[in-house]
């Protein structure tokens, strides 16, 4: 049987190509992670950084040994406190600030100190700011003195009354600070922000004698 030839410039037409098959496959959550997107770079760029912080404050425990800055007040004096409409004052402390490392100086950039009788504040003074070497104790001697209009509710002159027959008043002083640390010579850290609350039990003095007896020294309470 003779074969069909088929010339080149005649036209063929061999089965049809079929469409190519379309995956209709759901999306799991993880899938849009799989080829390191965005969303997985950045987990692995927080995930670098987290770790990097944490061998960074291992090292400066290790290098530097920090320890924990002690604050008291070891004096006070309260030679007025009165209340009828305003509430008339003169206190002064002696606080003392402890810095026991060997290698970490600290910075005081601001320090604001505010006295408050219960959760009512009467005064704030601004201290002189400084720097606090290794090994350091620094005595600071903020003095409220003045009036203060001050409303007081009816527990709260209760207390007061209370407290101006025993002789002793329940006052609380806050020192507001902005400070950093210099560890080692050179490498200083970014400003924090501590609170400090002393809360102290003050005796009046009164003629030069204080009836219920002496004031006794404090610790406070520090958040570094």
């Amino acid at each position: 049987m003779e074969e069909k030839q088929f010339h080149l410039d005649e036209a063929y037409y061999g089965p049809s190509i079929p469409p190519p098959t379309r995956s209709y496959r759901r999306h799991r959550s993880d899938d849009w992670c799989d080829d390191c997107g965005s969303c997985c770079c950045l987990i692995s760029f927080l995930l670098q950084l987290i770790g990097l912080v944490v061998v960074t404050i291992a090292l400066v425990f290790l290098i530097f040994h920090p320890s924990k800055v002690k604050i008291h007040v070891t004096d006070a004096s309260l030679t007025l406190f009165n209340f009828t409409t305003t509430l008339n004052y003169n206190l002064a402390l002696n606080i003392t600030i402890r810095n026991p490392n060997k290698m970490i100086g600290i910075y005081y950039d601001s320090i604001e100190a505010s006295a408050f009788f219960g959760d009512r504040w009467f005064g704030s003074v601004s201290l002189t700011p400084f720097y606090q070497g290794h090994k350091n104790t620094t005595v600071l001697g903020p003095v409220f003195e003045g009036q203060q209009l001050v409303s007081l509710g009816a527990s709260d002159s209760s207390v007061f009354n209370s407290e101006k027959s025993a002789g002793v008043y329940d006052i609380n002083v806050k020192l507001n600070l902005r400070i950093r640390f210099k560890l080692g010579n050179y490498l200083k850290t970014w400003r924090i922000k501590p609170e400090i609350k002393c809360d102290l039990k003050v005796p009046l003095i009164s003629n030069g004698e204080s009836r219920p007896g002496t004031f006794e020294a404090t610790k406070c309470h520090t958040s570094f």
